[in-house]
């Protein structure tokens, strides 16, 4: 069933109707919130820092450009996509939230308590840091008063926190009431929200050239088109682990073994650890921020500046360059494997097939199917770890040298087509499983 064909079918469904009409209503609402500027911000300054920041522009594109607007939802949900994460490693270092996490329904809740508290806490933190960076940025003019007091500045930080819940409100409510995980569309439609701008602006920018200016313009297409096909075949690959059920005895009758599969993903982490490894790219220039402001003659001043000038994906010289993609790389890489880690326990994974008479042909239960399910999982971690480093790092620097579009702006387009192309296929399959489940509904009544 393609696109076209499960859309059409599901708006002849009332329910799925109502679903995808509430969807598309919310995002509508979300993308008005994304244009109303809390005012007091300098726009040209704002413009020139966004044109010259790659680090800030993936933050911009979490928040469907809301920052670069400064918007009243200018951090966009990335508050609460870092309070997510946090309380999934939390799980890991501590006992009691493991439990929690164990309790069902109950639990899920307290979780779910846990998280908007610690979004409310990271929103305001993270407010700050950008109020004190739009003060103390180094450009032709502040793009926030250098004078602004207490007051002011909290007035605009608990502005932009509103907006952080407002929009982690707005994701949880497609997620029960519409279709899809709804803080990934929120980010989806801030990205598609923005394509129209983008695309016209490169177009603008390669026909100053005449005819040969779009050579490169259709050598980027073809590499985007090559690139979605890539990530598509990656965001589904997976490798299945044959299981095998024994025949046992269940409420009083014998229920028969039958043979089935482990779906293993090879992209397990999905976006996660570009957003974790981003969080920690952006805080040094976020920490310098604070002592721009401090006199020139002092050491710490001129260390914020050369961190404001050479922390970037396109360095002043190759040396700065490469240590920071080889470092954007690493910290990517090192994410897949710790965030997989998290999300896939292959001692849980042991366990369960144990309890429910189930093993691996040629694999002891227990410990043993844990480690061969550990050591399957390294090597499929791998390959998607390579994939994401490939795509968010190596890809927009290839397409840069095709194109003349700076690097700055290419490293938008991997990470927005990898976000793209990931959401649309996860809210296609759960479009698909609502048409089956209301297929098999009807059949049966």
């Amino acid at each position: 069933m393609n696109l076209l064909e499960a859309l059409y079918s599901a708006l002849r469904l009332p329910e799925l109707r109502n679903k995808l009409l509430f969807t598309g209503g919310i995002l509508v609402v979300f993308r008005l919130f994304a244009n109303i500027s809390i005012p007091g911000a300098n726009a040209a300054a704002l413009n020139n820092l966004f044109n010259g920041q790659a680090l800030l522009g993936l933050l911009n594109l979490f928040s469907g450009g809301g920052l670069s607007s400064f918007s009243v939802v200018a951090m966009g949900v990335n508050p609460y996509i870092n309070a997510s994460i946090i309380m999934q490693l939390m799980t890991v270092v501590s006992e009691r939230v493991k439990e929690i996490s164990k309790e069902g329904e109950l639990g899920r809740r307290r979780i779910t308590r846990y998280t908007r508290y610690l979004t409310v806490g990271l929103a305001l933190a993270q407010s700050y840091g950008i109020t004190v960076l739009f003060q103390n940025e180094p450009t032709n003019a502040p793009i926030l008063s250098p004078s602004m007091d207490w007051f002011q500045r909290a007035a605009i930080m608990l502005t932009m926190t509103g907006g952080t819940v407002l929009l982690m409100w707005f994701g949880e409510l497609i997620t029960e009431y519409g279709i899809g995980n709804g803080i990934s569309l929120i980010i989806f439609a801030g990205i598609i929200g923005r394509a129209p701008t983008t695309i016209y602006s490169t177009v603008a920018a390669q026909a100053g050239g005449g005819i040969a200016g779009y050579l490169p313009l259709l050598a980027l297409v073809a590499i985007g088109i090559i690139a979605i096909a890539f990530v598509i075949e990656v965001q589904q690959a997976v490798r299945k682990i044959p299981i095998q059920s024994a025949q046992r005895l269940t409420g009083g009758r014998t229920v028969q073994g039958r043979q089935s599969f482990l779906p293993l993903r090879v992209n397990q982490a999905g976006v996660i650890p570009i957003i974790f490894a981003l969080s920690i790219m952006t805080f040094p220039v976020i920490v310098s921020s604070y002592f721009r402001g401090a006199p020139s003659s002092t050491w710490y001043y001129q260390v914020a500046i050369w961190i404001s000038n050479n922390f970037t994906p396109s360095g002043p010289n190759l040396v700065t360059t490469v240590i920071y993609n080889l470092a954007y790389f690493c910290f990517i890489f090192g994410f897949t494997y710790f965030y997989t880690a998290v999300t896939f326990d292959v001692s849980d994974v042991a366990d369960n097939l144990r309890r429910y008479s189930s093993f691996i042909p040629g694999i002891r239960p227990g410990r043993p199917t844990a480690e061969y399910l550990g050591a399957v999982m390294n090597r499929i971690t791998f390959a998607g770890a390579i994939f994401l480093g490939v795509i968010t790092v190596l890809l927009p620097i290839a397409a840069s040298k095709v194109s003349t579009i700076p690097t700055n702006q290419m490293y938008l387009g991997g990470t927005a087509l990898l976000i793209v192309v990931g959401v649309a296929l996860d809210t296609m399959k759960q479009l698909e499983t609502q048409l089956v489940m209301r297929q098999y509904r009807g059949f049966i009544r």
